[in-house]
C-alpha cells in the first residue's frame, strides 16, 4: 500500500504532466495548485485556459490517456460536450480545462488563492 508520501508524489506527477499536456496543446495561463494543506478534497488542481472546444477536448482526451497509462484512471469526467469547461476528477488531482470567459467567471485562483504553486515547467520529467 502507498504511503501518503509515496501517493502525493504520484499524484504530483500527474498535475505536471497534464500541465504539460495543455501546454504542448497551446493551452494558456496554466497553474498547478498544490491543495494538500488547505483542502482534505483533493491534493493538486491543474488550471488551464483553451481557446476552443475543440482544443479544451483535444487536452482533455491527451491527460485522460496520459493519466491511464500512468495508474491514474480518471474517476469523472463533465462537461466533453458542453463545452466551456471541462472537469476532469482523478481524485488526488482535479483538471479544470476552461475557455476564458468561464475561467474569468468561476475565478479558481481567488478562490484558492493561499494555495502554493507547483512549478510545473521546471523540475522532473513525469
Amino acid at each position: 500500500m502507498a504511503t501518503k508520501a509515496t501517493k502525493s508524489m504520484d499524484a504530483r506527477d500527474l498535475a505536471v504532466a497534464a500541465a504539460r499536456l495543455a501546454s504542448n496543446s497551446n493551452a494558456e495561463d496554466i497553474l498547478v495548485l498544490d491543495l494538500r494543506e488547505v483542502s482534505p478534497v483533493t491534493d493538486y488542481f491543474v488550471i488551464a485556459t483553451a481557446t476552443s472546444a475543440r482544443q479544451m477536448r483535444s487536452i482533455a482526451d491527451d491527460i485522460e490517456q496520459r493519466g491511464k497509462a500512468g495508474g491514474h484512471k480518471a474517476w469523472h469526467v463533465a462537461g466533453r460536450d458542453a463545452g466551456g469547461w471541462i472537469v476532469m476528477d482523478f481524485v488526488d488531482v482535479v483538471v479544470h480545462l476552461f475557455d476564458g470567459q468561464h475561467r474569468r467567471y468561476y475565478d479558481l485562483e481567488l478562490i484558492w488563492g493561499e494555495a502554493p504553486r507547483v512549478d510545473w515547467q521546471g523540475g522532473r520529467n513525469p
